[in-house]
């Protein structure tokens, strides 16, 4: 059985590796099947998806879901009011998007509704209101932020404990052993020393996207390979190749590779953590599963991340 961390409002746990669903599709639904079944073979049980993916990925999730029988198995994440071109953080997108990820994905409820974004123009009690309408609707579970800022989610869940309401149970940032230059995408955030000291003190679950760094970690990315140009503007820089050169050396000691000790790093850590992964075949998700038997002191990741000087013996 993998590990499972605790989040307010799922029964069962979430896995410490979460499964995610751009690369489904109904137009691949044997594909789609074989990975999730492999997912699930694993011991992992939570799914992350989004409306912005868009139906053809949900509906597999659904088409799957329906022919094993096993919704009451699976944990669904389901992410909305991403704002597109401009903001949709309001009260009917936030239902509406609900909503359509249910019908695409076969269910009637979602474990955890998350806020694709935030927009800090809108208040936190406005948006919690539409949550929680949600919430009591049973339409959802637990309540989740992406990418948004630790200051916003202190001061919703500040507000919702002073009104009697509920607040985030968790946070989906990106959290990963090297550190972008600059966001992915717009309005993604990537924490800080400051955020995950704020995580360690409260506790507050951080589900993590993108934390094998795109396969910065493997032997794709080297200094002198530049044709990815998204991943020269957001990876490439100095700390992140001394990151690199040793997770290489903790993989030796480990028998494992550098990919390995990265996805370690994240899910060692001193909160619960659990890691959005993004495999396109069995044999990738087997792989990133040997990460899960790697148990990293604060010694090596504080030499991981540069902060120490001295190698761990």
């Amino acid at each position: 059985m993998m590990k499972r961390i605790a989040v307010a409002g799922v029964a069962q746990g979430v896995s410490q590796l979460v499964q995610g669903s751009m690369m489904l599709g109904l137009d691949k639904i044997e594909y789609s099947m074989e990975l999730l079944d492999a997912y699930v073979s694993i011991g992992g049980n939570t799914i992350d998806s989004g409306h912005i993916y868009g139906p053809n990925s949900a509906g597999a999730i659904g088409a799957w879901l329906e022919e094993r029988g096993n919704r009451d198995q699976i944990v669904l994440i389901g992410k909305g009011a991403h704002p597109y071109e401009q903001s949709r953080m309001t009260k009917t997108i936030i239902a509406s998007d609900l909503a359509e990820s249910l019908e695409r994905m076969k269910t009637d409820y979602l474990d955890i509704y998350m806020l694709h974004r935030d927009d800090p123009n809108v208040h936190v009690g406005y948006i919690l209101e539409g949550l929680n309408d949600q919430l009591a609707a049973g339409r959802c579970r637990s309540l989740g932020a992406s990418n948004w800022s630790v200051a916003r989610i202190r001061e919703a869940n500040a507000y919702a404990a002073k009104n009697g309401m509920t607040g985030f149970s968790n946070s989906s940032p990106n959290l990963s052993l090297s550190k972008p230059n600059e966001p992915r995408w717009a309005g993604c955030v990537s924490t800080s020393a400051e955020d995950e000291a704020w995580h360690k003190e409260s506790q507050l679950p951080v589900l993590s996207w993108s934390s094998q760094s795109g396969g910065f970690f493997t032997d794709r990315f080297s200094p002198e390979i530049v044709s990815d140009a998204d991943m020269v503007r957001v990876q490439y820089n100095s700390d992140n190749w001394e990151r690199k050169r040793r997770a290489a050396v903790l993989g030796e000691k480990y028998g494992v590779t550098a990919n390995h000790i990265a996805l370690a790093y994240v899910l060692n850590q001193d909160f619960p953590v659990a890691a959005i992964i993004g495999p396109n075949q069995p044999s990738e998700l087997y792989d990133s599963a040997k990460a899960l038997s790697v148990e990293l002191s604060a010694e090596e990741r504080n030499w991981l991340n540069l902060i120490t000087e001295a190698q761990p013996a």
